[in-house]
């Protein structure tokens, strides 16, 4: 097969280039040297603009360090060294790309205050960032930043029931900064995703059905087919979607690369990150709803995913009052409980294998930690910085007219998970997300004994549809 003919270039962000897309991820998984590398091999490379390292910052203490008491000040610090931290990765991927391809940043909608730190961004790299793609939450003022910027926006969605509601709401508005739509398969994608409360995770849709959907939802609103469908989630080799190819329901189509560029020479995780990618078993990915975004999610079940699993086998009812059900008291960290006499018998053996601090949740339920982790959550809300619209975790919310959220021991502080993984290499007590085709790292023969590419390399690699 012939893949320089199919491999055609189109146009992206206002340049024709490869239709290879970097995904780019969250906190520090890609920045501007990876996402620079990508571009400069003639794809899109695109470098994460959620909380982006600020060069000489690499230090967790420096990270993790903000000395107000005072939560809305460490937000508003959070915020200032997220735009500081954006603006410099893409100065960085702009000079290594040195002019080819094109460089977007990624943004998670549902960060704490993200259009600010947006417009922060976006008003001090002219000519620098060429589109920007979110998602993770429905980012109906996207179009409106991006288009005040003149960069082109991409809207990262699960189903055209997504795409639907963004494109009434606001995008027919501004249609001609719309740069392309991000079809993100919900089942395989790493990290958030966007499955609907009526979709079953166990049950896998084919995702060429809903990119026929899509295409045929956007003619319908009369977008042009030469706008691309960017195809993500699931995407290993090109030779596994040769029917996406020139295929007339499917318009132009892109195909975005999220998890095999994590394991490059210039991918700035850590290298135990890049090792443990290498030993991921068929299976070791599996959705979740531990993150304190509220959005399920897709990672690596390693220890610490396996104890917030625990964590909720160790869940009871409970009253706040004595009542016919509820006699049982139980004394705690947060008051007095009452509790069912059936339960007796698991709090005991849960108490004597150390996990003998009750919890309250905002399901009227208690969950037993132990002491230390007791002492790890109540510090880990204590130092909150904000970092999310609205937390599960902490409780914070950025809407200040909004009652404040109950916080949920169940979840975790993710920033902090985040940071320990993509700078200490943690891969055991951190939040691993993960795309579900990642086992393949052990298996495809391009990474025998333990062989780490350059971008380069895996480009080209990858157009040779391998």
């Amino acid at each position: 097969m012939n893949w320089e003919e199919l491999l055609k270039p189109i146009l992206i962000s206002g340049k024709e280039v490869l239709p290879l897309i970097e995904g780019g991820k969250g906190i520090a998984a890609t920045d501007g040297m990876c996402s620079g590398a990508w571009a400069a091999a003639g794809g899109v490379g695109t470098f994460s603009g959620v909380n982006a390292h600020i060069p000489g910052m690499e230090d967790l203490a420096l990270l993790t360090s903000y000395p107000s008491k005072v939560r809305i000040k460490r937000h508003a610090e959070m915020i200032e060294r997220a735009i500081k931290g954006g603006i410099a990765q893409a100065r960085i991927a702009y000079e290594t790309a040195c002019h080819q391809g094109r460089i977007h940043m990624n943004v998670l909608w549902e960060m704490g205050d993200m259009e600010e730190i947006l417009n922060g961004i976006l008003s001090k790299v002219k000519g620098m960032i060429h589109g920007v793609t979110s998602g993770a939450g429905l980012p109906f003022r996207l179009a409106e930043i991006c288009a005040k910027h003149n960069v082109k926006y991409y809207p990262i969605v699960s189903s055209t029931r997504a795409f639907n509601i963004l494109w009434r709401r606001a995008y027919h508005r501004l249609s001609e900064w719309l740069g392309g739509v991000v079809y993100e398969d919900p089942w395989l994608a790493g990290g958030h995703n966007g499955l609907s409360t009526d979709e079953d995770e166990t049950k896998r849709e084919a995702p060429k059905p809903r990119l026929k959907s899509l295409r045929a939802y956007m003619r319908s609103v009369g977008i042009s087919d030469r706008l691309p469908i960017f195809i993500a989630g699931g995407i290993w080799c090109l030779s596994e979607w040769t029917d996406c190819f020139d295929n007339p329901d499917l318009g132009t189509v892109a195909f975005q690369f999220g998890t095999r560029p994590l394991l490059t020479q210039e991918s700035p995780i850590p290298l135990s990150w890049k090792k443990k990618l290498l030993t991921i078993k068929k299976g070791d990915v599996a959705l979740n709803r531990f993150s304190p975004t509220g959005f399920p999610s897709s990672a690596v079940q390693n220890a610490f995913l396996k104890d917030l699993q625990a964590r909720l086998e160790r869940q009871i009812p409970f009253s706040r009052a004595a009542t016919p059900l509820y006699v049982l008291p139980l004394k705690g960290k947060m008051g007095t409980f009452f509790l069912r006499p059936e339960d007796e018998l698991r709090i005991q053996a849960w108490e004597k294998a150390g996990f003998s601090v009750p919890l309250e949740t905002p399901s009227e339920t208690l969950v037993f930690v132990t002491p230390a982790q007791y002492e790890e959550i109540k510090e880990d809300c204590a130092l909150c910085v904000g970092c999310l619209s609205s937390c599960r975790f902490s409780g914070w919310n950025c809407d200040t007219t909004e009652p404040a959220l109950a916080p949920d021991p169940r979840s975790f502080c993710i920033q902090k998970s985040l940071q320990a993984i993509v700078i200490q290499g943690e891969t055991e007590q951190a939040i691993m997300f993960c795309g579900h085709e990642g086992y393949r790292f052990a298996q495809d023969p391009f990474y025998a004994n333990g062989f780490i590419p350059t971008v380069k390399e895996l480009v080209g690699r990858i157009r040779q549809g391998l």
